[in-house]
């Protein structure tokens, strides 16, 4: 929130205009992640019903799309049970943990280009007026604060699953912690190959620096690394031992109900988002058309948006795509993939491509 405010301070838009610009543009991006949440669970079950051969929802509205209403709905007005022996605190910080941790970690994604408001964009500045970021805060190293705000999804799975004082919670949140743990390393090592070629940890460059090229390109391998660990790292199948219902009931979130359980819901697929997104400004030219002579930049940057949704939405059909095809991997080859396989094959990668940089730049 610090950097926001230098942002807007640094061009000059001071006052009550620069909160109204950080409190309109968190409002929309709150209100987007809650409904692309929402919308997400109605598409995977349509993918769901469409690969199994059935009809999915279609009773609540027109072609069913009122479902995610419906299901709100029920989550407002179930009964909000829970265990005697919990521990309160820790018990409401997880699901609260899940779901702010995951909303705020959207901050500093940027879904289109840098737009100048009355003036000339001059690299990654403006000339004769100020900067419209398209993210809610813009910072140097946005990268590196998406990857932080989102490691602290693994302590609410692991207080929510000890709090509860159930030995399913506990063998869930457990899961969780070690799965995470070693999944994260995974997913920062793929993306380290990518910022080398970049020379920044600022998404907005890292997407301008694919202009010619995108890095899936050039960088194939990293690309599959991230997002064999981005699954691993939101639970969802083949890697969705945490929760595990044919073994642990329904894992770290076994005792929780009502709209508790629905945080983790929603953290849960806003994190889905939040990894097609990086996957799409790393790796797939981010707001870059995928045609050349389409600008970007035209209506105000609104095509790039286009584009990007158009990117991340493709990434999410392949994770649920995923998750109905494949079958749950046993614990320890989960182990063992990410520590001996995903890990070393990124630190091969980190070294192949600091050394071709190396030898092009001497």
């Amino acid at each position: 929130m610090i950097a926001a405010f230098s942002d807007i301070f640094s061009v000059g838009r001071v006052g009550a205009d620069g909160i109204v610009v950080i409190l309109l543009k968190a409002v929309i991006v709150l209100l987007a992640l809650a409904t692309a949440a929402a919308y997400l669970t109605f598409a995977e079950r349509k993918v769901a019903a469409r690969i199994q051969l059935r009809i999915g929802p279609n009773r609540v509205g027109p072609l069913g799309l009122l479902q995610p209403a419906a299901d709100a709905v029920k989550l407002l007005f179930k009964e909000n049970s829970a265990p005697a022996g919990r521990d309160k605190l820790l018990f409401w910080i997880g699901p609260a943990l899940a779901g702010g941790a995951a909303i705020f970690a959207f901050a500093a994604i940027p879904i289109s280009g840098l737009t100048c408001v009355g003036g000339q964009q001059v690299g990654l500045g403006c000339n004769g007026g100020y900067p419209l970021h398209w993210d809610l805060i813009h910072v140097n190293v946005s990268l590196l604060f998406v990857l932080a705000i989102t490691s602290l999804g693994v302590y609410s799975l692991f207080l929510g699953g000890w709090s509860a004082n159930s030995k399913y919670s506990l063998l869930g949140g457990l899961r969780s912690s070690a799965q995470l743990i070693s999944y994260e390393m995974a997913v920062a090592f793929a993306l380290v190959g990518a910022v080398i070629l970049a020379g920044s940890l600022d998404l907005e460059r890292i997407v301008l620096a694919q202009h010619d090229v995108w890095f899936v390109v050039l960088q194939p391998m990293a690309f599959i690394l991230y997002f064999t660990a981005a699954l691993a790292e939101t639970n969802r199948l083949p890697f969705d031992l945490p929760e595990a219902e044919t073994e642990l009931v329904a894992g770290y979130h076994t005792e929780y109900s009502s709209m508790r359980f629905g945080f983790y819901f929603l953290g849960e697929y806003i994190n889905m988002v939040i990894v097609c997104s990086i996957a799409t400004l790393v790796f797939l030219g981010g707001w870059l058309p995928l045609v050349p002579f389409i600008h970007s930049d035209w209506l105000g940057g609104l095509v790039g948006v286009a584009w990007f949704l158009g990117k991340v939405s493709a990434l999410l059909f392949v994770m649920m795509w995923l998750r109905w095809t494949l079958p749950r991997f046993r614990y320890d080859r989960l182990m063992n993939l990410g520590w001996k396989v995903l890990l070393p094959l990124g630190l091969v990668n980190i070294v192949i491509t600091g050394a071709i940089v190396a030898v092009r730049a001497s």
